[in-house]
Protein backbone atom coordinates (compact mmCIF):
# COMPACT_ATOMS: atom_id res chain seq x y z
CA UNK A 1 0.00 0.00 0.00
CA UNK A 2 3.27 2.50 0.98
CA UNK A 3 4.42 1.95 -2.99
CA UNK A 4 0.75 3.10 -4.46
CA UNK A 5 1.20 5.77 -1.85
CA UNK A 6 4.62 6.83 -3.44
CA UNK A 7 3.20 6.36 -6.91
CA UNK A 8 0.38 8.34 -6.40
CA UNK A 9 2.58 11.24 -4.66
CA UNK A 10 4.80 11.02 -7.85
CA UNK A 11 2.30 11.09 -10.37
CA UNK A 12 0.67 14.36 -8.56
CA UNK A 13 4.25 15.82 -8.32
CA UNK A 14 4.75 15.00 -12.40
CA UNK A 15 5.89 18.02 -14.29
CA UNK A 16 3.24 17.09 -17.27
CA UNK A 17 0.21 17.15 -14.77
CA UNK A 18 1.32 20.23 -13.24
CA UNK A 19 1.82 21.59 -16.49
CA UNK A 20 -1.61 20.33 -17.57
CA UNK A 21 -3.37 21.89 -14.30
CA UNK A 22 -1.85 25.38 -14.17
CA UNK A 23 -2.89 25.56 -18.26
CA UNK A 24 -6.42 24.38 -17.31
CA UNK A 25 -6.32 27.18 -14.28
CA UNK A 26 -5.19 30.26 -16.83
CA UNK A 27 -8.04 28.98 -19.09
CA UNK A 28 -10.48 29.07 -16.81
CA UNK A 29 -9.42 32.65 -14.79
CA UNK A 30 -9.42 34.06 -18.60
CA UNK A 31 -12.74 32.80 -19.15
CA UNK A 32 -13.78 34.63 -15.67
CA UNK A 33 -11.81 37.64 -16.62
CA UNK A 34 -13.70 37.80 -20.03
CA UNK A 35 -17.03 37.17 -18.14
CA UNK A 36 -16.04 40.19 -15.37
CA UNK A 37 -15.42 42.36 -18.18
CA UNK A 38 -18.34 41.56 -20.08
CA UNK A 39 -20.56 42.22 -17.06
CA UNK A 40 -18.32 45.51 -15.51
CA UNK A 41 -19.52 47.25 -19.03
CA UNK A 42 -23.36 46.08 -18.50
CA UNK A 43 -23.70 46.76 -14.76
CA UNK A 44 -21.00 49.56 -14.15
CA UNK A 45 -19.47 47.59 -11.74
CA UNK A 46 -16.97 44.13 -10.65
CA UNK A 47 -18.24 41.64 -10.71
CA UNK A 48 -15.56 38.98 -9.44
CA UNK A 49 -13.41 40.65 -6.96
CA UNK A 50 -10.54 37.99 -6.85
CA UNK A 51 -9.57 35.41 -9.02
CA UNK A 52 -6.99 31.74 -7.66
CA UNK A 53 -6.30 28.51 -8.94
CA UNK A 54 -4.35 25.85 -6.80
CA UNK A 55 -3.61 22.00 -7.34
CA UNK A 56 -4.92 19.54 -4.69
CA UNK A 57 -2.04 18.53 -2.40
CA UNK A 58 -1.00 15.08 -2.10
CA UNK A 59 -2.06 15.01 1.31
CA UNK A 60 -5.82 16.38 0.47
CA UNK A 61 -5.93 14.16 -2.28
CA UNK A 62 -5.29 10.80 0.23
CA UNK A 63 -7.90 12.01 2.70
CA UNK A 64 -10.49 12.45 0.22
CA UNK A 65 -9.77 8.79 -1.79
CA UNK A 66 -9.98 7.46 2.06
CA UNK A 67 -13.29 9.28 2.86
CA UNK A 68 -14.76 8.31 -0.52
CA UNK A 69 -13.36 4.66 0.57
CA UNK A 70 -11.06 4.14 -2.39
CA UNK A 71 -7.97 2.99 -3.76
CA UNK A 72 -4.96 5.55 -3.26
CA UNK A 73 -3.88 5.35 -7.19
CA UNK A 74 -3.31 7.94 -9.51
CA UNK A 75 -6.14 6.78 -12.09
CA UNK A 76 -8.65 6.38 -9.29
CA UNK A 77 -7.98 10.11 -8.02
CA UNK A 78 -7.98 11.32 -11.90
CA UNK A 79 -11.71 9.33 -12.39
CA UNK A 80 -12.86 10.43 -8.76
CA UNK A 81 -11.81 13.80 -7.32
CA UNK A 82 -13.15 16.28 -9.21
CA UNK A 83 -11.17 19.12 -7.42
CA UNK A 84 -7.67 17.92 -8.16
CA UNK A 85 -7.41 21.47 -10.64
CA UNK A 86 -9.86 24.18 -8.81
CA UNK A 87 -10.04 27.50 -9.53
CA UNK A 88 -11.76 30.35 -6.90
CA UNK A 89 -13.82 33.44 -7.80
CA UNK A 90 -15.20 35.81 -5.26
CA UNK A 91 -17.75 37.75 -6.29
CA UNK A 92 -19.08 40.99 -4.99
CA UNK A 93 -22.75 40.06 -4.53
CA UNK A 94 -24.46 36.53 -3.78
CA UNK A 95 -26.52 37.57 -7.03
CA UNK A 96 -23.26 38.19 -9.46
CA UNK A 97 -22.46 34.32 -8.94
CA UNK A 98 -25.47 33.26 -10.54
CA UNK A 99 -24.90 35.25 -13.41
CA UNK A 100 -21.29 33.72 -13.48
CA UNK A 101 -23.12 30.63 -13.68
CA UNK A 102 -25.68 31.37 -16.28
CA UNK A 103 -22.88 33.29 -18.17
CA UNK A 104 -20.81 29.49 -18.15
CA UNK A 105 -23.21 27.69 -18.95
CA UNK A 106 -23.50 29.59 -22.23
CA UNK A 107 -19.82 28.80 -23.13
CA UNK A 108 -19.75 26.20 -26.31
CA UNK A 109 -15.73 24.93 -25.59
CA UNK A 110 -16.32 23.58 -22.87
CA UNK A 111 -18.70 21.12 -20.51
CA UNK A 112 -20.40 21.27 -17.20
CA UNK A 113 -20.48 17.63 -15.39
CA UNK A 114 -22.21 18.92 -12.07
CA UNK A 115 -23.40 21.85 -10.17
CA UNK A 116 -23.38 21.22 -6.31
CA UNK A 117 -25.38 24.91 -4.88
CA UNK A 118 -24.06 25.15 -0.91
CA UNK A 119 -25.66 28.57 -1.49
CA UNK A 120 -29.32 27.43 -1.64
CA UNK A 121 -28.63 24.41 0.18
CA UNK A 122 -26.07 25.01 2.95
CA UNK A 123 -23.74 21.98 4.27
CA UNK A 124 -24.49 21.26 7.95
CA UNK A 125 -21.12 23.29 9.42
CA UNK A 126 -22.61 26.32 7.62
CA UNK A 127 -20.88 26.05 4.01
CA UNK A 128 -22.07 27.65 1.71
CA UNK A 129 -20.46 28.25 -1.99
CA UNK A 130 -21.20 27.66 -5.46
CA UNK A 131 -19.03 24.28 -6.65
CA UNK A 132 -19.13 23.63 -10.98
CA UNK A 133 -17.30 20.46 -11.79
CA UNK A 134 -16.02 21.49 -15.37
CA UNK A 135 -14.48 19.70 -18.16
CA UNK A 136 -12.19 22.37 -20.18
CA UNK A 137 -10.51 21.24 -23.20
CA UNK A 138 -6.68 21.42 -23.45
CA UNK A 139 -4.29 21.48 -26.39
CA UNK A 140 -1.39 19.61 -25.13
CA UNK A 141 1.27 18.26 -27.30
CA UNK A 142 -0.96 18.34 -29.89
CA UNK A 143 -3.42 16.59 -28.64
CA UNK A 144 -6.82 18.13 -27.32
CA UNK A 145 -7.70 16.57 -24.01
CA UNK A 146 -10.90 17.28 -22.08
CA UNK A 147 -8.93 18.00 -18.18
CA UNK A 148 -11.52 17.99 -15.32
CA UNK A 149 -11.64 20.91 -12.56
CA UNK A 150 -14.07 22.79 -10.25
CA UNK A 151 -14.86 26.12 -9.80
CA UNK A 152 -16.16 27.29 -6.47
CA UNK A 153 -18.17 30.57 -6.59
CA UNK A 154 -18.43 32.26 -3.38
CA UNK A 155 -18.67 36.25 -1.74
CA UNK A 156 -15.84 37.89 0.01
CA UNK A 157 -17.90 36.82 3.27
CA UNK A 158 -18.39 33.54 2.43
CA UNK A 159 -14.97 32.98 1.24
CA UNK A 160 -13.31 34.76 4.88
CA UNK A 161 -15.93 32.23 6.82
CA UNK A 162 -14.74 29.29 4.82
CA UNK A 163 -10.93 29.98 5.11
CA UNK A 164 -11.01 30.75 8.62
CA UNK A 165 -12.90 27.29 9.31
CA UNK A 166 -10.26 25.30 7.26
CA UNK A 167 -7.84 26.59 10.03
CA UNK A 168 -9.99 25.70 12.34
CA UNK A 169 -10.86 22.51 11.59
CA UNK A 170 -7.51 20.72 12.66
CA UNK A 171 -7.36 22.56 15.54
CA UNK A 172 -10.84 21.15 16.65
CA UNK A 173 -9.84 17.70 16.47
CA UNK A 174 -6.98 18.26 18.91
CA UNK A 175 -9.86 19.61 21.24
CA UNK A 176 -12.70 17.05 20.81
CA UNK A 177 -14.48 18.10 24.13
CA UNK A 178 -14.90 20.95 22.99
CA UNK A 179 -15.56 20.42 19.00
CA UNK A 180 -19.62 20.33 19.44
CA UNK A 181 -19.48 23.48 20.99
CA UNK A 182 -16.94 25.03 18.29
CA UNK A 183 -19.05 23.78 15.72
CA UNK A 184 -22.32 25.46 17.21
CA UNK A 185 -20.01 28.71 16.90
CA UNK A 186 -19.24 28.78 13.92
CA UNK A 187 -22.93 27.73 12.45
CA UNK A 188 -23.81 30.60 14.11
CA UNK A 189 -21.09 32.69 12.27
CA UNK A 190 -22.06 31.39 9.11
CA UNK A 191 -25.53 32.88 9.81
CA UNK A 192 -24.20 36.14 10.24
CA UNK A 193 -22.66 35.56 7.19
CA UNK A 194 -25.84 34.69 5.09
CA UNK A 195 -27.65 37.84 6.79
CA UNK A 196 -24.63 39.94 5.65
CA UNK A 197 -24.45 39.15 1.84
CA UNK A 198 -28.52 39.54 2.03
CA UNK A 199 -28.22 42.91 3.67
CA UNK A 200 -25.84 44.38 1.30
CA UNK A 201 -27.48 42.93 -1.70
CA UNK A 202 -30.49 44.41 -0.72
CA UNK A 203 -29.01 47.99 0.00
CA UNK A 204 -27.49 47.80 -3.41
CA UNK A 205 -29.93 47.22 -4.71
CA UNK A 206 -32.24 49.82 -3.20
CA UNK A 207 -29.07 52.31 -4.73
CA UNK A 208 -29.81 50.98 -7.91
CA UNK A 209 -33.58 51.96 -7.60
CA UNK A 210 -33.46 55.22 -6.69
Amino acid sequence: MKKIGNKLKENLNQKDFIAKGQCVMRLLMTKLEMINVELSVKLKRDVIQTKTGRLKTYRSTCKKLSKKGLEKNFSTALENIHDLIGVRAVCSYVDDIYLVQRMLEEQMDMNILKIKDYIKNPKDSGYQSLHMILEIPLVFQGETQWVKAELQLRTAAMDYWANLDHQLRYKKEDSRTYAAAIDQELKKCAEIVEYLDRTMLGIRRQIENI
